[in-house]
């Protein structure tokens, strides 16, 4: 059966005809939309100008060559162990994912998620990000020691960290005043008048859990109290049940407790019930991060305000404005924690 022309202007485009219009090989296209640096500069024009005029947009990378951007972002997280599963457990990666796709949508782009906890995935989110998958990446690491941050800068890609990085890399970042934060903790339990203080940090290899325990301890002791007793969790409901175990024995009188998040107080809190604990009449207790497990506990949490929404939403604004300027400087913002007061303390 014989094409109409009609067919034709309504058959998708092919590299064949990409080749045509543009008077090369169809080896030679490819090699072009696939990113490959061989083809000579006036070829690959040719072949940029036939991919306009073909309509011819197969992946990624052919829209790259195009307008200059593919419309997706990467949102790359690590520290959720690899683990799907644990990512969508934890209020904090949701509320971050929720900022981020809410900014993204009123612009017309969209997110491409990547856990990246192991070397090789790492490398992996740099690739895919580097061969045009993304115009630039969002990052979450929460281990100090994490070489996510310094890998996309080291290959040139925009790039906006979530929290401060431990150690100096030229990347732009949205973080909390977390010291702060702890510290308006601190003047609450000492305004209630709790001097046996206990508080559950989190892992020490985080640099915003060891800002919140020293926060909070420069705060007791100029409220009065020189020393507060440490047990660490990893901000699982878990280990804050642990922690307060521990922490039930080392100090037995305890009359007020500061947990690094609001999962570890909550585990606090069920802890602080089995040994015949009132809260807060016998113990005040405060977390961290105003999520909802705070809202839905029972007592509801007082808890220091943390607004990942807001904070992720300016990092996905950050990375937008870079890619809009490519010449524009690498910036920080350091938001402010707010005292949220329920009936915990």
């Amino acid at each position: 059966m014989r094409q109409t022309r009609a067919d034709a202007s309504r058959r998708t485009p092919t590299l064949e005809d990409v080749a045509r219009a543009a008077g090369v090989s169809r080896a030679t296209v490819s090699r072009v939309v696939n990113g490959s640096t061989t083809v000579d500069p006036r070829m690959r024009s040719q072949v940029a100008k036939a991919i306009e005029t073909t309509g011819y947009i197969p992946n990624a990378a052919a829209r790259t060559l195009v307008n200059g951007r593919t419309g997706a972002v990467a949102l790359v997280i690590s520290g959720s162990d690899g683990s799907a599963d644990q990512l969508f457990r934890d209020p904090f990666f949701g509320r971050i994912t929720g900022g981020v796709v809410r900014h993204l949508r009123s612009r017309s782009m969209h997110p491409t998620l990547m856990l990246a906890d192991s070397d090789q995935d790492r490398q992996e989110a740099v690739d895919f990000v580097r061969r045009g998958n993304a115009d630039g990446a969002l990052l979450v690491s929460t281990h100090a020691g994490d070489p996510l941050p310094r890998l996309f800068v080291a290959a040139g890609i925009p790039a906006v960290l979530f929290a401060r990085p431990a150690v100096p890399v030229p990347i732009s970042f949205v973080d909390l005043a977390h010291a702060a934060g702890a510290a308006l903790a601190a003047d609450r339990l000492a305004d209630r008048g709790c001097r046996r203080v206990v508080t559950i940090a989190g892992p020490a290899d985080l640099p915003a859990a060891n800002d919140r325990l020293a926060g909070f301890q420069r705060a007791m002791e100029r409220r009065g109290v020189p020393y507060v007793e440490v047990a660490r969790g990893n901000f699982t409901t878990e280990s804050g049940e642990q922690a307060m175990t521990e922490l039930l024995a080392a100090v037995p009188d305890v009359d007020g407790v500061f947990a690094a998040n609001d999962l570890m107080a909550i585990g606090a809190l069920r802890v602080l019930h089995e040994h015949g604990r009132s809260v807060p009449d016998d113990v005040a207790l405060i977390g961290f991060d105003d999520s909802e497990p705070a809202r839905m506990s029972r007592p509801r949490l007082t808890t220091i305000s943390q607004p990942v929404e807001k904070m992720a939403e300016r990092m996905a604004a950050i990375l937008l404005d870079r890619l809009d300027a490519e010449d524009a400087p690498l910036t920080s913002v350091v938001f402010d924690p707010e005292l949220v007061v329920r009936e915990s303390a």
